[in-house]
């Protein structure tokens, strides 16, 4: 009688496992077949195709560049090939004029937001009217149109920087008009205190020079050439960048080209 307990409390173990086991099988195939199928709509949704289908599109169109999906991954979704956003300075006016209405309404915030709107569009009517009163050429060097370029962060006059570059294959100049007060801070220092070190022999690295009777720093670097560091009033810097310039002098001359009292006076310094 135990034998026979026994034995069927066994038989019913292994028919609970085996139970066991054959429903975790199917459990995982339903699982599989979910995945593959949420696979498969995922699919759908971001190409637009059955995947197994695009692939076999691919094959026909191996040779059909556009046909063939070639970067697009088989989708239908083109590549982007133009576009872009335009340059459109805030209207100074239109917002002092919300400013005035925020501030009426005790709307502060919107206010300020309006205010450093409109001082963003002076400082970037201020580095247009800078830039173009910059020379065409220098040195024999014309400009490159496409590097002009005019930035402001609008915050109290102290973000301003006005870009512009001259250049040959061979020869360039860059010159980057700036109200940046790190800038300042350690070109006044230099003056102030150890710019007055010279150098009797060797190759002299640095020092000090004047340009239009603004005093200034030279600096050379065999790999990046000249550069000149002209402070402009209190809070505005002028620094001049030639490549490939055959002397000092020469580097002096095409920065004595620029008019430095009107740029002065444009950004209004002192």
């Amino acid at each position: 009688m135990k034998i026979k307990f026994v034995f069927t409390v066994a038989l019913l173990l292994l028919f609970g496992a085996g139970h066991a086991q054959v429903m975790n099988r199917l459990k995982q195939r339903v699982e599989n077949k979910a995945e593959q199928k949420a696979g498969q709509e995922i699919d759908k949704l971001f190409s637009g195709k059955n995947k197994n289908q695009t692939g076999q599109g691919n094959q026909g169109n191996g040779n059909n560049g556009a046909a063939g999906g070639g970067t697009n991954g088989g989708g239908n979704n083109p590549a982007n090939n133009g576009g872009g956003l335009i340059s459109t300075p805030p209207d100074v006016k239109q917002n002092l004029i919300e400013a005035e209405a925020a501030y009426k309404k005790n709307s502060y915030g919107e206010a300020r937001y309006a205010v450093q709107q409109a001082m963003l569009g002076v400082e970037l009517e201020i580095g247009n009217k800078v830039l173009k009163s910059l020379p065409e050429t220098v040195a024999g060097l014309s400009k490159e149109t496409e590097a002009d370029q005019v930035t402001s962060t609008g915050w109290g006059w102290a973000g301003l920087t006005i870009h512009r570059e001259y250049s040959t294959k061979t020869k360039e100049f860059r010159v980057t008009i700036a109200n940046n007060s790190v800038w300042m801070a350690g070109v006044n220092a230099y003056l102030a205190s150890g710019g007055y070190a010279q150098q009797t022999n060797g190759q002299q690295n640095w020092k000090q020079t004047k340009v239009k009777g603004y005093r200034a720093i030279i600096e050379y670097n065999e790999s990046s050439g000249y550069k000149l560091s002209v402070p402009l009033g209190q809070s505005s810097l002028i620094v001049f960048e030639g490549v490939s310039f055959a002397s000092e002098t020469d580097m002096m001359h095409a920065a004595e080209t620029f008019n430095l009292d009107g740029i002065k006076k444009e950004l209004g310094e002192q």
